[in-house]
């Protein structure tokens, strides 16, 4: 059953799927690094002092939009480079992520995401191996193979309160900066990922080429690795926060 966080109101649902064997490479950086990024109405949410990107590999299965399964995307890769913000209310803070890029291999899902919420989709081919042992994304870019792994070794466990795979791993709110300026909010509803921490983590990316210059510096070595087990999840239809 999922678990659903508590709001005032509750949009329509836009997306189900499953996410599974999550791998999650993270790197702190600078805030002014983030800062043409943020949405309105966000701030920067902080681990320890700085903020943080991570680069997320992930299974996305059983995909269905507004109720219709998409039969030809039932199962694909998705790698996204991420960072975290907060957005304060009356009740508490709402956590959240925003996505600077994100790389998928079915143009549908790319042109979907970019409609309805002005997430930053490209298409590229990709292939990933899950074993007991850990997990690898990759991706076609500029003629060669870039990817991720991560070698585990301790068991999944529900990751402790106030723990770095608590910041990580734990938000349930998706945040995009519109074009105009505004902001789309959209909740995501789904139980607490059980995280088993990396032994060890490899990144290979032509990270100017994907990114930009601006993240060189950032995108080298990791300074932690995880990889959450996964769930079903049901994104909501996102609402404007003003322009």
């Amino acid at each position: 059953m999922l678990t659903v966080v508590p709001t005032r109101s509750k949009t329509a649902v836009f997306l189900t799927a499953g996410w599974h064997n999550l791998a999650m490479l993270n790197f702190p950086v600078a805030p002014g690094l983030l800062e043409p990024y943020l949405p309105a109405g966000t701030e920067l949410d902080f681990w320890h002092g700085r903020p943080y990107l991570s680069v997320v590999g992930f299974q996305f299965v059983r995909c269905a939009v507004l109720g219709i399964p998409l039969w030809l995307h039932q199962q694909f890769e998705e790698v996204n480079l991420r960072f975290y913000v907060i957005r304060p209310m009356p009740e508490g803070p709402r956590r959240g992520v925003v996505f600077i890029r994100e790389i998928a291999p079915k143009r549908l899902i790319s042109v979907a995401a970019r409609w309805f919420y002005n997430e930053k989709y490209v298409t590229m081919p990709m292939r990933h191996r899950i074993e007991e042992s850990g997990v690898q994304y990759e991706w076609w870019h500029a003629g060669r193979w870039n990817g991720l792994s991560i070698v585990t070794g301790a068991a999944a466990l529900a990751p402790v309160c106030g723990t770095e795979e608590d910041f990580i791993a734990e938000h349930y709110w998706g945040y995009s900066k519109q074009r105009d300026g505004g902001t789309i909010e959209y909740e995501v509803e789904h139980p607490p990922w059980r995280v088993a921490p990396g032994q060890s983590a490899t990144y290979d990316c032509d990270v100017e080429a994907v990114y930009g210059k601006a993240f060189v510096p950032y995108l080298r070595e990791p300074t932690s690795a995880f990889v959450a087990d996964g769930s079903p999840v049901l994104v909501r239809r996102g609402t404007r926060l003003g322009a």
